[in-house]
């Protein structure tokens, strides 16, 4: 039996919200959307989630009235919570130990904010292996440059000896030995010399061969992508490094954990929806993405109601070099577009699509440079667990046949 819908001032009437709120909690994931009558723009929302979540806002009014919906619902968004010290994001910032990940991305090295997120000192990363020269394994031909990085940790995971070393004092070293491998491996996959003596930021440019302003939008790029606390792959990361796994295979498991539709391949969604917008228009774009999807891929964020600070950063910066760019322009059109119609900001999913773009790269490069970026934060919440000696073993209530 199809779910009962409600058309957009119905449902705001229920949840006494202005459409500003209802489109972003169907960005959110809160409320399925879908088309509404043939010939128009109307969305219908299913009548269900629109109900519960009425129920879920009354319950934080009246904590006496929590239910077993709301137990049941603790672990989307929320809880559990773990400490940690490497991330905070609050009021509309995004932090790492403390330093504010917009101002970090200005002139930053991924070396230095890796080593930040490691050891807590940014200027750590003289004393580790970040620019080591690796000796790569043969692996099996990939057919993508993730595919390339998973042989390499699987291969890292069972012979690398210096990255397998759990001693505390040795997991920053074990780090870098990892975070250099990836970098390695991208360049024997694009078939490009290595060069470890350069940055990790340049050695990326030069392999995808990018002048020095696209150097220092990946620099950008990769220091914004560091870490966003306990997101699925991270959360990931924890859970195979608090298990024992060493760092190569905690990696590989954040990796794996990375590639799906509501984490890392948000990015490529992004990256199609600006190809669209380059082959038409903003308009159409969004039409036809929503004739498909609940939501645009690369507008809003649960965590950032104000607009996603690390979007601005890297589309200002972005502007401000690639201005002409086809791909900036368009994206530029779709942020104007979404502001008009639903208020709601681009996220940095938006802004990965539009650099790789500008770039002249393909989409599955987006999910790459996702990829490499976010590396450093997975190692950090590894090391942080190993560290804290925690075990992450969460319960499952039983609700299957007695």
């Amino acid at each position: 039996m199809p779910s009962r819908t409600l058309t957009t001032a119905e449902a705001i009437a229920l949840l006494g919200v202005k459409p500003a709120t209802l489109y972003a909690y169907v960005s959110r994931g809160l409320i399925r959307s879908e088309p509404g009558p043939p010939g128009t723009r109307e969305r219908r929302y299913h009548a269900e989630d629109v109900q519960k979540l009425v129920r879920r806002r009354g319950v934080r009014r009246d904590p006496k009235a929590a239910t077993e919906e709301a137990v049941q619902e603790a672990l989307a968004w929320g809880t559990p919570v773990l400490d940690s010290a490497l991330t905070r994001i609050a009021e509309g910032t995004l932090s790492y130990r403390g330093r504010d990940a917009v101002e970090l991305a200005e002139t930053a090295t991924v070396e230095e904010v890796a080593a930040l997120l490691w050891t807590g000192a940014a200027d750590g990363w003289t004393r580790l292996p970040l620019r080591a020269r690796l000796t790569l394994a043969p692996l099996p031909r990939a057919e993508s440059a993730l595919e390339a990085l998973g042989f390499a940790l699987v291969h890292a995971g069972a012979h690398d000896l210096a990255a397998l070393d759990a001693r505390p004092e040795a997991l920053p070293t074990a780090a870098a030995r990892v975070l250099s491998l990836l970098y390695g491996t991208l360049e024997r996959h694009l078939g490009v010399p290595p060069a470890p003596d350069l940055p990790l930021h340049a050695r990326l440019a030069r392999a995808w061969q990018t002048d020095a302003p696209g150097a220092d939008l990946l620099r950008r790029a990769l220091v914004l992508l560091a870490d966003h606390e306990l997101n699925v792959s991270a959360f990931t990361a924890r859970v195979a490094a608090g298990g024992g796994a060493s760092l190569p295979h905690t990696t590989l498991a954040a990796l794996a954990a990375l590639q799906g539709t509501r984490h890392g391949l948000a990015g490529a969604a992004a990256y199609d929806l600006v190809r669209q917008a380059l082959e038409g228009d903003a308009g159409a774009a969004l039409r036809e993405t929503l004739r498909l999807q609940a939501h645009p891929p690369g507008f809003g964020h649960r965590l950032y109601p104000g607009g996603d600070p690390r979007a601005r950063a890297l589309l200002a910066a972005l502007q401000a070099t690639r201005s002409e760019a086809p791909a900036t322009q368009a994206v530029r059109a779709l942020v104007e577009r979404m502001q008009e119609e639903t208020g709601e900001a681009p996220n940095l999913d938006l802004a990965l699509a539009a650099l790789v773009h500008a770039l002249g790269r393909a989409a599955e490069d987006t999910v790459a440079l996702f990829a490499l970026g976010r590396t450093s934060g997975w190692l950090a919440h590894a090391i942080e667990t190993r560290m804290g000696g925690r075990f992450i073993r969460p319960r499952a209530r039983y609700v299957g046949p007695p």
